[in-house]
């Protein structure tokens, strides 16, 4: 019954909170609230909140990328933020979580990773970008994009004394050249949606994440759900992705 009312009224042009189809809930953004990492942010969105975390740490680069830095995306969904997430192992959507914001930072080329190298083809620099879910009411993949965007934009890298890691003391800023803000948009029969709530998640027929960076490149796609899109779609949705994704650059 519901669902059938949440259903009736985004069919309508509404939504259960009065919004638009393509208005976000209120965005508060906290900067660096975690002393202990070497860059943080907390963004809520409505009642999702995220908070995630940057770590820096020396690696080996990859045999086929000896140059580069490493970038590594993990999410944490705790049975604190949701009475479905379950203690354990990483669950299929915490992965997908990971992959998704990976790709919109990794593909947007936001971080220069060519200039974390320490020793060619022996020794770079790791940023672990750790994502923890605080809340899920709803659009957990835009809010931890962005909050991993926001960490990754105000971290820095620590001093090096005798090649090992002095926290607290920092050399330089993260090399971040560019902030991928990611939009996913729900259609749900003719409607398209942004920034859904928990209660319209249930009644989208498919979505599409989409990484757009400060140029306006589209960069990263994620398609979710079982239903497909029609190819005139596709303009409308990047149409929406573009605009929506200004907005949030901003508060950047």
């Amino acid at each position: 019954m519901e669902e059938r009312y949440v259903l009736e009224l985004v069919n309508n042009g509404k939504r259960l909170d009065g919004r638009k189809l393509d208005e976000f809930r209120d965005v508060e953004i906290k900067v660096n609230p975690i002393n202990t990492a070497e860059g943080s942010a907390i963004v809520k969105i409505g009642n999702t909140e995220v908070v995630a975390g940057v770590k820096m740490g020396i690696g080996t680069p990859f045999p086929d990328k000896p140059k580069d830095g490493i970038l590594i995306v993990n999410s944490e969904f705790t049975p604190m933020a949701s009475p479905d997430f379950e203690s354990g192992p990483p669950s299929e959507n915490a992965v997908e979580l990971s992959r998704i914001v990976d790709r919109g930072i990794r593909e947007s080329g936001a971080i220069e990773l060519d200039k974390l190298c320490l020793v060619e083809g022996e020794k770079v620099w790791s940023t672990f970008v750790d994502i923890h879910i605080i809340n899920d009411q709803g659009n957990l993949v835009d809010v931890a994009a962005l909050a991993s965007v926001v960490a990754l934009n105000n971290a820095q890298i620590p001093r090096l004394e005798d090649d090992k890691i002095v926290r607290g003391e920092y050399q330089k800023r993260l090399p971040v050249v560019f902030k991928p803000i990611t939009i996913t948009v729900g259609k749900v029969g003719n409607n398209f949606i942004v920034d859904p709530e928990l209660k319209e998640e249930k009644i989208i027929d498919t979505k599409l994440s989409v990484a757009v960076r400060d140029d306006d490149k589209i960069c990263a796609l994620q398609k979710q759900g079982s239903k497909e899109f029609d190819f005139s779609d596709i303009g409308k949705i990047l149409d929406i992705v573009i605009d929506k994704s200004k907005e949030l650059r901003k508060l950047i």
